[in-house]
């Protein structure tokens, strides 16, 4: 039986453990409406897509760049039948705030269009294969941010106050069995008045938000080599299959494939 080949590959290496790259290549598919833990730094190689985050949607086509902070939902999509390749590499944000001395970043723009960001993002996003390239993309993503980027006072999560009980144990512990109307309760409000404050707030729902907080511990989980089943049990999923349906309508890939790096 022929397997056919994966359009995504994703780049690991131990001299840069604080970064992953994503390359995807002639892909059709379509995401939903995410959100990352990491700072996601990208390029469009070719073909267009539109951006939709708070400030778009906004079209991009080959050549364009795309900022992203981490807690920011957004997602990238071609027109309908259409396919388009991307570069995407993932910055963990305790790493680059603890280099940089700061609590948190901001982009001052999400799609910037000049030349120069252009060239500089093209140089980060590609594969780290040692100590040297490693050092090369932290002080690569030093001049980046220097650049885009401005000092901020906490992530974009952060709330008003009276969502901030509710955040802080969705983010502590997505794996528990947390409920809307426990979340509501702690913050004082009935399911339904907290159900419209939460998404006007964060543009998700409490259970898109949980659901996309384990898939990202998944994610992160698989990345260090656990196991399928480890990462569904630990992240509270029912089970490896609804691990699986979740992973790969978020990812465009199963969660197996993602852990061997894009290989079938």
């Amino acid at each position: 039986m022929t397997v056919s080949a994966s359009p995504h590959r994703f780049h690991r290496h131990p001299a840069a453990p604080w970064a992953e790259l994503r390359d995807s290549a002639a892909s059709p598919h379509c995401f939903r409406l995410h959100m990352h833990a990491e700072y996601s730094i990208g390029i469009v190689d070719a073909g267009r897509t539109v951006f939709h985050h708070a400030q778009g949607p906004q079209p991009v086509t080959a050549g364009g760049v795309v900022l992203i902070e981490p807690g920011a939902w957004h997602a990238c999509n071609p027109e309908p039948g259409a396919s388009w390749a991307y570069r995407m590499l993932f910055v963990d944000a305790d790493w680059l705030h603890a280099r940089l001395g700061v609590a948190a970043l901001r982009f001052a723009r999400r799609t910037p269009d000049d030349a120069q960001t252009a060239r500089l993002v093209d140089g980060l996003c590609r594969p780290v294969d040692g100590p040297a390239a490693a050092q090369r993309l932290a002080q690569g993503l030093d001049q980046l941010m220097a650049r885009c980027a401005q000092p901020a006072a906490a992530p974009l999560h952060c709330t008003g106050p009276e969502l901030q009980s509710a955040l802080h144990r969705l983010h502590a512990q997505p794996d528990a069995g947390l409920t809307v109307q426990s979340l509501a309760q702690e913050c004082g409000m009935s399911a339904t008045r907290f159900i419209r404050r939460f998404k006007a707030a964060t543009g998700m729902t409490p259970g898109s938000y949980r659901l996309n907080l384990r898939i990202n511990g998944a994610r992160r989980l698989l990345a260090t080599g656990a196991a399928l089943a480890e990462a569904a049990h630990a992240m509270g999923f029912a089970d490896q299959a609804h691990l699986q349906r979740a992973f790969k309508a978020h990812h465009a890939l199963t969660p197996g494939c993602y852990a061997r790096g894009g290989r079938p």
